[in-house]
Formats: C-alpha cells, structure tokens, sequence
C-alpha cells in the first residue's frame, strides 16, 4: 500500500521549485550559538533599514517577517512567498530565481529583503545598483541555519527582542524533534531517497549539503544517496545501490509530476525496497525544504510518515 502525506494541494509552481532546489546553495559552516550573541552585536552596528515598504523574496524570509508580527510592512512578495496563506493576497514580484528588477522597483519600496540564491545575478546587480537598499538572508540547511536566519531577519526589521523570543521558541521546538528522532538507533534507521524529478525515465536526486539531505537526517532517517553533493541524475545501478527503503517526493498538486505508478514501473526502483513495498512519500515541497519556522513540524510529520505514527 503506497504511503502518501499530501499536506495540501500545491498550485502549478512547484514546477519552478524544482529548478530553484537545484540551485540552492550547499550547506555552509552554520554559526554556533554561542556565535548569536556576536552576529547579533554586529547586526546592531549596521545602519537601520527602512523597511515600511517591504518586498520579501523567499518563502522562508515571507514567513518568519509573519511569525515575527512585522507583516503590516510588506508590500509585495515572490512566488514562492506562499505561506501563511494572508501572504498569498501581497502583489506578485516574480519567481525568486526569476527577478524582474523593474517590476520590484515598480512597487516603489524602501528596502527588499532576498534569500540566499536569488536571482540571475543581472536581476540583483540592478537592484543594488538602485537607490533601494538589497540585503540577502544567508541560508543553510541545519539547525542552527535557521536559527541564524530568524536573527538576520529580526536584525534588519529592527525587531531583535521579537526575534530573539521566536528564535527561542523555533530552537526548543527542533531540539525536542531531533531529540525525538534521535531516540532511534542508528541500525533502525531507514534510507530516504529524496528523488526531485524523474522526467522521461531520468532521477534526479538529492545528495549532500541539500535541503532534503537536511531535513532527511532532522527526521532521524539517512540519505541514500549521501556519496556526492548537490542533486544529481542516478543510474539504474546507483539507484539499486542505494536500497532505499522510503522514496521521497514534493507533492505536485496540480498532477504534472510523475505518478507514483510510473515511478514504480521503473525497473531500477522496482527494485528497491521502497519500490518492492511501493513505499512512496509526497510532501509539500516549501513546507518540506523551507527551513523556517515550520522546520520542526516538518521534521516530525516525516518521521511519522516514514516510521510510522
């Protein structure tokens, strides 16, 4: 029996989230928490920001200005931006990979607030060349990662008691679920093929330093695929080697991904375990790979799915 967890309907572009996974950059040296108090002391020194007329770029950063109170300021978002869903009634900037300078400018804001790994590269360098202040949210896909983004973000708004008390609340509530999950011993673990398109018969897969590669090891399972960085296509023979037990997917909700049945008629997953016992989950690709404020919950609802409630 196939094992599904569809969080909800995911509209047409998660289509583009595969491209932006893809390009996401690998997980860089996470800053300590005993670093905090540093970056919070250098944040300070930096000139206060204007943010009255917000544009966020990246869901990550849409959710946490929400999960800090600072809503009222934004003005426009991306498309990626698309939770909570109040944020889905902000005006359109464009896919975060995808920028069009002219149409953020258009909105006349005081200050944009990007991901790490927005772009093309032409897009930024003519918003930092504008009179409008670009400030970019490092990204990584740890514990601690997410931690560091709340405080940058909390920075930049001007609200760093906010952010401190969500960075509390977000830190006890990932320590509790990677506690949980690390209750499990290691020789019960099982391996997660995180599979992010299987196009025409070809499986790109996620290795290290990914955001699946990060929330696969939060749930207290391990990546099949751990042996290179970055996503990559898989041979027939690499994907039997791998014996994943789980395969793991986004939820497309819109029906152009690949269907579990002809993922399963391939004959390289079919012979696996996960293709043997049609072990097959599907979850929300920016609830699942967001690395914000949801992280924890994420995490737990894939440990549930993986091992059962």
């Amino acid at each position: 029996m196939t094992m599904r967890n569809n969080l909800r309907r995911i509209r047409p572009w998660e289509l583009a989230l595969t491209a932006a996974i893809m390009a996401l950059p690998l997980i860089p040296t996470a800053p300590t928490v005993e670093g905090f108090a540093f970056i919070r002391a250098a944040h300070a020194e930096e000139k206060k920001l204007d943010t009255s007329r917000l544009v966020s770029v990246g869901g990550d950063i849409t959710e946490i200005v929400y999960a800090l109170g600072e809503e009222s300021r934004l003005i426009a978002r991306d498309t990626t931006s698309m939770y909570p869903e109040a944020a889905l009634k902000l005006p359109n900037v464009g896919y975060m990979r995808a920028l069009s300078p002219e149409g953020i400018l258009a909105m006349n804001p005081t200050a944009i607030i990007a991901v790490e790994g927005s772009g093309p590269q032409e897009a930024l360098a003519v918003l930092k060349n504008a009179s409008v202040p670009f400030e970019t949210v490092p990204s990584a896909f740890t514990r601690d990662g997410i931690i560091a983004k709340i405080d940058r973000v909390g920075t930049l708004l001007g609200v760093p008691d906010k952010a401190k008390a969500l960075e509390e609340k977000v830190a006890a509530d990932l320590d509790a679920a990677i506690a949980d999950a690390e209750k499990r011993p290691e020789a019960e673990r099982k391996r997660v093929l995180f599979i992010l398109s299987a196009q025409n018969g070809r499986i790109m897969a996620s290795g290290t330093g990914t955001a699946a590669d990060g929330i696969v090891k939060l749930a207290g399972a391990i990546n099949a695929v751990g042996a290179f960085p970055g996503y990559k296509p898989l041979t027939d023979e690499a994907i039997i080697e791998a014996k994943p037990d789980i395969i793991l997917m986004m939820n497309r909700g819109d029906g152009a991904g690949t269907k579990n049945e002809d993922l399963l008629a391939q004959p390289a997953i079919a012979l696996t375990p996960a293709g043997e016992k049609k072990a097959i989950i599907r979850m929300d690709g920016v609830y699942l790979l967001g690395f914000g404020p949801r992280t924890a919950a994420a995490a737990r609802e894939l440990n549930t799915a993986i091992y059962g409630g």
